[in-house]
């Protein structure tokens, strides 16, 4: 099977800096690439020149036949006055399809992206569903290639998940190969089947395994050891040749000269395995405790909350000693921000809750980090956001000078003047993280702390968190970070419920559960029956299938999919001998399975009845 694209020997510049050298890489039918490396490493450069919207300063493009390319950018630019279904008329409306069958195409992938209302302005749509939408626009056209260019960004847990399964599926007429730059690792563990880094670490400029990021992760800690190793054998060779060239001119006559040329050689060598293992782009973090031993650092009790009609939580406790790590989760919009804010400020919180109160330990010091990133004066200069009160800082009580302050955190001298607002999201947030490590916590919030940063990065602020002292209460979509860091969470269900739970897989088997069970009651009334509505399906005409119709036919398979997978959990747990000895549990157990049964067998009546009118159009 032939190439979709081959990159040879690709080089990129902006001014006097490299962004990458001598990139190869082939892209196969079949190949979900993911595609990493630190900030300013080139990713998204690469990206626009494999899909023509850059060149490159040297090397070669070579395109397979009749290959189509699509990139998604990282900004979502639409008509804000049009709805979703408008902007993407409007993104055909140069192509040569009939109009039904745009009206299909585009009814199709709206359906995919479970756009409940397409009818909306897109200037009301959240990030997520605008991302979404951009997705489904990227589509229209059908490429062969797609180029994925930070596609969780804005996305939620179930967003990214619903992506995911997007990514895997075979779509009809979908791409046969994605490139996917991204920072979230377990996006990467679940979709990429190959791993390409660019970084100034690897002699190539880039590193290649084929394998998720798993596999990757572990094939490059190998690489990286092989290559210090090899750092440590050349010093000695470097050594004892530099001995030889100082022993005098009697020991380097003409005939040695051979020798001369090899250490020479070696030095270079040397210094380009040196210079490659000091380019990890990886800052020092590093938050600072206050050693505090108190057993309760802060006790919330019966929080609740809403926002005009909209309940976000209610009756929430918590508590947070030293060594806490608890992790909040939910749909965005569902109020981790706003309960963020509400333990930020601690026990003057009360002006901002309906109910509940938060009692704190005496004189706390609750760090905040919000994603917003409100506290951030743009308007300074980059040396004056580092260091407000002069030329130096105090960190763990010792003054550093400001340069050397910016160099932990991978800013260069001359950057110190540059103002804040030019710089680039992930070096703003280094700035943010940089004025929390002065600042000795008892407490961290940090909401969304992971945006910008790249994998190296997070590694880092991985790190710093789990050697963190004090209690931590993190907001992220990073499920990674979540697994690694906390030890429970707290999961929003966007309707005023939240609990706990021991990590984000369980959070999402209950809300799926939920939801399933909210399918199942609704169509069904108190004697088990169906309803009226679903009645009145079966008397439907056969005839072409309608817009939500067919929305309703493309769904079907996976409702089924989900009630089946909640029937064996079920069946599973009804054999159960902890629900077996109880009475009340088996029975709600049984209720809940003879429910899904039923639902099951009404949707494969649906899916038959849809089926017999589709096929009569």
């Amino acid at each position: 099977m032939s190439n979709l694209v081959a990159c040879q020997s690709l080089a990129k510049s902006f001014g006097a800096e490299p962004l990458f050298q001598d990139i190869d890489l082939i892209i196969h039918p079949g190949d979900r690439i993911g595609l990493v490396g630190p900030n300013g490493s080139g990713k998204s450069t690469l990206l626009k020149i494999i899909c023509g919207l850059e060149e490159a300063d040297e090397g070669a493009l070579l395109y397979g036949k009749q290959v189509k390319l699509g990139y998604l950018a990282q900004e979502d630019i639409f008509d804000e006055e049009l709805t979703a279904s408008e902007n993407l008329y409007a993104a055909l409306a140069d192509h040569t399809l009939e109009d039904a069958d745009k009206h299909a195409r585009i009814a199709e992938l709206l359906s995919r992206a479970e756009f409940g209302d397409d009818s909306q302005q897109v200037r009301y749509l959240s990030g997520g569903w605008r991302k979404r939408l951009a997705i489904c626009r990227v589509l229209l056209n059908r490429p062969t290639l797609l180029a994925f260019d930070e596609p969780t960004n804005h996305l939620d847990i179930e967003g990214i998940i619903w992506l995911e399964k997007l990514i895997l599926s075979s779509l009809p007429d979908g791409p046969s190969a994605f490139i996917l730059v991204s920072h979230d690792r377990q996006f990467l563990e679940n979709c990429a089947n190959r791993m390409v880094e660019l970084s100034p670490m690897y002699s190539g400029g880039s590193f290649q395994v084929q394998g998720a990021y798993r596999a990757f992760e572990q094939k490059r800690q190998v690489h990286l050891e092989q290559q210090m190793e090899m750092e440590h054998r050349l010093s000695n060779k470097v050594r004892r040749e530099n001995e030889w060239l100082d022993r005098g001119p009697k020991a380097r006559t003409s005939k040695a000269r051979y020798r001369i040329d090899k250490a020479h050689r070696l030095q270079d060598e040397l210094a380009d395995v040196k210079r490659r293992n000091r380019s990890s782009g990886k800052f020092d973090l590093e938050f600072r405790g206050t050693g505090r031993k108190t057993k309760k650092l802060l006790e919330a009790t019966q929080l609740t909350k809403s926002y005009g009609d909209k309940k976000l939580f209610a009756t929430l406790d918590i508590v947070l000693s030293p060594g806490s790590r608890l992790g909040l989760l939910g749909k965005n919009g569902c109020g981790k921000s706003t309960l963020m804010e509400i333990l930020a400020a601690g026990e003057e919180s009360v002006e901002f809750l309906d109910e509940g109160s938060i009692k704190t330990a005496d004189k706390i010091n609750i760090v905040h980090f919000d994603q917003k990133r409100a506290k951030l004066d743009t308007s300074l200069s980059l040396r004056r956001a580092l260091a407000p009160e002069g030329d130096s800082v105090v960190f763990q009580g010792r003054s550093l000078h400001v340069v050397s302050w910016a160099k932990r955190f991978l800013f260069k001298a001359d950057q110190l003047e540059t103002p804040v607002r030019e710089l680039s999201g992930g070096e703003q947030a280094r700035i943010l993280i940089a004025s929390l490590m002065l600042q000795p916590a008892d407490i961290l919030l940090l909401d969304e702390p992971t945006n910008d940063l790249d994998i190296g990065s997070l590694y880092v602020l991985e790190e710093s968190l789990t050697e963190f002292a004090g209690a931590l209460i993190l907001v992220s979509h990073d499920r990674y970070l979540l697994d690694r860091v906390c030890d429970r969470v707290i999961g929003f269900t966007g309707e005023g419920d939240a609990g706990y739970y021991a990590d984000y897989r369980q959070w999402l088997a209950a809300l799926q559960e939920k939801t399933v069970s909210d399918q199942v009651i609704a169509p069904l009334t108190n004697d088990g029956k169906a309803s009226q509505k679903e009645k009145g399906r079966a008397g439907v005409k056969a005839g072409r299938l309608s817009y939500l119709d067919q929305r309703e036919y493309d769904q079907l398979e996976g409702k089924i999919e989900e009630l089946e997978t909640l029937q064996a959990i079920l069946e599973e747990e009804l054999v159960n001998p902890s629900c077996s000895a109880d009475p009340e549990k088996l029975e709600e157990c049984w209720q809940k399975l003879e429910a899904v049964k039923k639902e099951v067998e009404a949707l494969y009546d649906r899916w038959q009845e849809l089926e017999e009118k589709k096929g009569s159009s």
